[in-house]
């Protein structure tokens, strides 16, 4: 269920190597890696023509693809997957935020986070106090960032947002996400992301961490159309948000982002409704990254597999800060999305 974006940096040493300031750390629950790849299954769409993937997703395949780094197409020789071992959301947003899985994390339950994550090691850092925020669809990521250890804005689910300035946009969507009803846990994108973009506009945060979920509900409700659409609707605020960053001059030429599920699923006609341990499959991912410190590489191939496990580390590589050192059994930065190899 939930998606996700956010901003990050590395240690002083190479912070003088990195152009990225600024980090969009968007996650969205769930898209199979199938229609990454491959645009709409042909297995699940009845008596309709199938839609390629540049139709589906222009955005990652119009714009990150060309303009930086796609990893996990398993066709042409690049494995992207999680480690956890259990393929389901809570212990994949551990990973890709900690940087290693824990066996503590079995569940998704709102259990509060007994590890640090990378946006609350960054936010103990004075470059980075009070520039950190995350919005998440699911109602657990107060639990899955802790909250109240970590000290930054987390607006989940439901949740309003109260952090002023109160605007009158922020307002009417605080309204509407007590009016309208969606699943009992999870709050439709729409309503998060715009939150999280008024935020962006009103705060300006170096790091914003941004997760979505209808990809995950829908596909667990079988509705293929509807999953097709969420997944659209992700590609179009990717869209958004990188435009809105590019014509602000704090963020322009210095943001990098980031765009990833928290794991797979498995394959039609059945198996793609799911995930978890009893479908192994689940565990391959994808990731793409774009940003002024990433090469363009394009959709990669013949490469060494990546793991979810690195992406905490490549974020705080980004910006110039050593979390590898820090955290020496979290994943270590992905080098060629940093431009060293």
């Amino acid at each position: 269920m939930r998606f996700a974006v956010a901003f990050l940096l590395i240690s002083a040493s190479v912070s003088a190597q990195t152009k990225t300031r600024n980090i969009l750390f968007v996650m969205t629950d769930g898209l199979r890696r199938q229609e990454v790849f491959q645009g709409s299954d042909a297995a699940l769409i009845e008596r309709k023509p199938p839609v390629s993937r540049e139709a589906l997703l222009p955005f990652l395949w119009g714009t990150m693809a060309s303009q930086g780094q796609v990893f996990g197409n398993r066709a042409i020789r690049s494995d992207a997957y999680v480690t956890n071992g259990l393929n389901f959301s809570y212990p994949g947003y551990n990973e890709t935020l900690t940087g290693f899985a824990d066996a503590r994390i079995n569940s998704n339950d709102k259990v509060p986070n007994p590890n640090v994550t990378v946006l609350e090691w960054l936010h103990g850092k004075p470059a980075f106090r009070g520039k950190i925020a995350a919005f998440g669809a699911w109602d657990t990521f107060p639990a899955i960032l802790n909250v109240q250890r970590a000290g930054f804005p987390v607006v989940a689910g439901y949740d309003p947002l109260t952090v002023p300035p109160v605007t009158p946009t922020i307002a009417f969507l605080n309204r509407l996400k007590v009016e309208t009803y969606a699943w009992e846990s999870e709050a439709f994108d729409s309503f998060t992301f715009h939150t999280a973009l008024e935020y962006l506009k009103q705060h300006r945060p170096r790091v914003l961490f941004l997760s979505l979920g209808e990809t995950d509900e829908w596909s667990h409700a079988g509705k293929y159309p509807e999953y097709l659409r969420a997944a659209r609707r992700v590609d179009d605020y990717l869209k958004v948000l990188w435009e809105t960053v590019q014509s602000i001059p704090q963020y322009r030429g210095s943001t990098t982002l980031l765009y990833l599920p928290d794991h797979g699923r498995g394959e039609a006609p059945v198996e793609w409704k799911s995930h978890g341990q009893k479908i192994p499959d689940s565990k391959y991912i994808w990731m793409s990254f774009l940003g002024p410190d990433t090469p363009a590489l394009g959709e990669r191939r013949d490469t060494a597999p990546v793991t979810q496990s690195q992406v905490a580390a490549t974020v705080a590589a980004l910006l110039g800060e050593d979390y590898a050192s820090a955290v020496p059994k979290a994943g270590k930065p992905i080098e060629a999305v940093l431009g060293r190899k």
